[in-house]
């Protein structure tokens, strides 16, 4: 169980908040993450690349010169992969990327990377009706007075989607919002810091606690 100190708008404690996930064991954790990753980042490939073979190239169909007598290299098509505007040796073609891995192994890896991610997790109390208005400007003198900063690249975990918090994130390039039942790995390993509501950790707690 790891326990959390919860900071108010101002920055200051006000109280705590605790998080209890069943992770992998230590030494298999780097390899299950690892492969959850993998997994996520293969699947987000779109596999249409294609390149045209030399039967697919158009046009050679005639012999661009007489076999001998001309003192040049034969050449049947000028379509050759050896020619310019000829096909492709060995192209990339349409393919589908996607890795299989079991949900529960799936949702092993998500605890074991969120758990393990708890030095730089932040938890602060909802703060949505703080913004009377959208104003990024507020939200990122919050951030600083969290402790988060100017360069570092944020995942902001909200329970559920407010319009205000939204509109006030959204033009900051540093930071991602996502829904705490909607975590991925790569969002969690690649964030400089974490940034979570206390609700949000409620939430984490109950969708992915099991």
């Amino acid at each position: 169980m790891v326990e959390c100190v919860v900071k108010n708008w101002q920055g200051d404690e006000a109280g705590t908040a605790s998080l209890d996930l069943r992770v992998a064991k230590e030494e298999n954790a780097a390899h299950i993450v690892h492969r959850a990753l993998v997994r996520q980042m293969n699947n987000a490939r779109q596999g249409t690349s294609s390149a045209k073979t030399r039967a697919e190239v158009r046009g050679g169909g005639r012999k661009p010169w007489r076999q001998k007598g001309t003192g040049r290299a034969r050449a049947g098509s000028n379509r050759s992969p050896l020619w310019r505007g000829g096909g492709v040796i060995f192209g990339p073609k349409p393919r589908d990327y996607s890795v299989k891995m079991n949900r529960k192994e799936r949702r092993l890896a998500l605890r074991t990377a969120f758990q393990s991610r708890t030095e730089d997790l932040i938890v602060v109390e909802d703060f949505a009706d703080q913004l009377s208005r959208p104003k990024t400007k507020e939200l990122v003198q919050a951030l600083t007075r969290w402790g988060v900063e100017t360069e570092e690249k944020v995942l902001l975990i909200v329970s559920e989607r407010n319009d205000m918090v939204y509109l006030s994130a959204r033009n900051i390039g540093t930071l991602r919002m996502i829904s705490a039942s909607n975590l991925n790995i790569h969002d969690l390993l690649t964030a400089d810091k974490i940034v979570a509501t206390a609700t949000a950790i409620e939430k984490v707690q109950e969708v992915y606690g099991d």
